[in-house]
């Protein structure tokens, strides 16, 4: 692994917006919640692909690039990969109802603090996953 200031900048960028997780949550704003982890987990898995040098996609999940290129992984992310591939697939499919939501679906209503504590520990997950493997490349 290479981690570039690219990547570095990535990871920064996704502690910041894991303390602002506890804001929207103490603030009942559970959606927010959801859809600031889905961003946070792509940040930390777009730097994981940049970092083994493997060309970054234009999509929300990249689990499959990632599964595609275990062999380059570190081992805290190859030993965590289905998890971490468990948790940016189901937080892709909330992406846009979270943020947007639907005509019979008010993102304000539907989500809860299980949804909002959910989301916080999937991205504290990935968040130390990806601390580790970037302490000691």
């Amino acid at each position: 692994m290479k981690i570039d200031e690219l990547s570095a900048s990535y990871l920064k960028k996704a502690e910041v917006r894991f303390k602002a997780l506890f804001f929207y949550r103490e603030n009942g704003a559970y959606s927010d919640v959801v859809r600031e982890a889905q961003e946070l987990v792509e940040l930390l898995l777009k730097a994981v692909l940049r970092a083994i040098g493997v060309e970054v996609p234009k999509i929300h999940d990249v689990s499959r690039t990632l599964e595609k290129h275990r062999h380059l992984l570190h081992p805290a992310l190859s030993s965590s990969l289905n998890e971490i591939k468990r948790i940016s697939k189901r937080l892709r499919k909330e992406r846009e109802l979270s943020f947007y939501g639907a005509e019979d679906f008010i993102p304000t209503e539907e989500y809860g603090i299980e949804d909002a504590d959910m989301a916080i520990n999937d991205a504290e997950f990935v968040l130390k996953v990806v601390q580790e493997a970037f302490k000691n490349p």
